[in-house]
């Protein structure tokens, strides 16, 4: 009896102890911005009147902070030093292919729906996964720049299977294996007539 006493005694305490934490969140949620600082304040998403698109230059998911990322490894690159650039290029992948994937998530949602967004969506996808290729191209030099083919080799691979061979980034993807002896046979073959396809996802 002592023991179902103890029990309801502790559930109660307990589901006070959340009342008053819940009274006390909204009042923990709010951050004031004292004058002159430049935070970012957190976005009430009850607030119809708050529109900040998520494209400003200061976020990372969008294209402009994949950019920026490439413009950071790019400067690396340049300094020579490589293992930042390596950094940099593969969080800008990760940036492109995640925002690849969200605009084809939308474009299949969209589908039949309302073709004017399905087809900005679609749109946008390809860019970013073009941007994704772009950025694996250039991790790929960096691995080969640091003498780690082992490294590069999956990612030129990655970029024929999204791009298509016959694609320019393609090509230069399959000269690269063919430059490390991953491949032994040429492409495209002198006077090859080659095609142009968007890349995949």
């Amino acid at each position: 009896m002592n023991t179902a006493v103890a029990v309801t005694l502790m559930h109660r305490t307990l589901l006070s102890v959340i009342a008053v934490l819940s009274l006390l969140s909204p009042v923990n949620a709010q951050v004031s911005q004292l004058p002159g600082t430049t935070s970012p304040q957190p976005i009430d998403p009850n607030d119809p009147n708050n529109l900040r698109p998520i494209t400003q230059s200061n976020s990372l998911l969008s294209i402009e902070g994949g950019d920026r990322l490439l413009k950071e490894a790019d400067q690396a690159v340049s300094a020579q030093n490589y293992p930042l650039a390596a950094k940099k290029l593969q969080e800008a992948r990760q940036v492109y292919n995640q925002l690849s994937n969200f605009y084809q998530e939308l474009n299949s949602s969209f589908s039949g729906i309302d073709n004017r967004v399905s087809d900005s969506q679609r749109q946008k996808a390809l860019v970013t996964a073009q941007k994704r290729d772009e950025a694996t191209f250039q991790l790929a030099l960096v691995h080969r720049a640091q003498n780690q083919p082992e490294l590069a080799v999956p990612l030129l691979i990655q970029i024929i299977k999204s791009q298509n061979p016959t694609r320019d980034l393609g090509k230069k993807a399959y000269k690269q294996l063919f430059e490390l002896g991953f491949v032994d046979s040429p492409y495209p073959k002198e006077g090859g007539a080659s095609s142009s396809s968007p890349p995949k996802k």
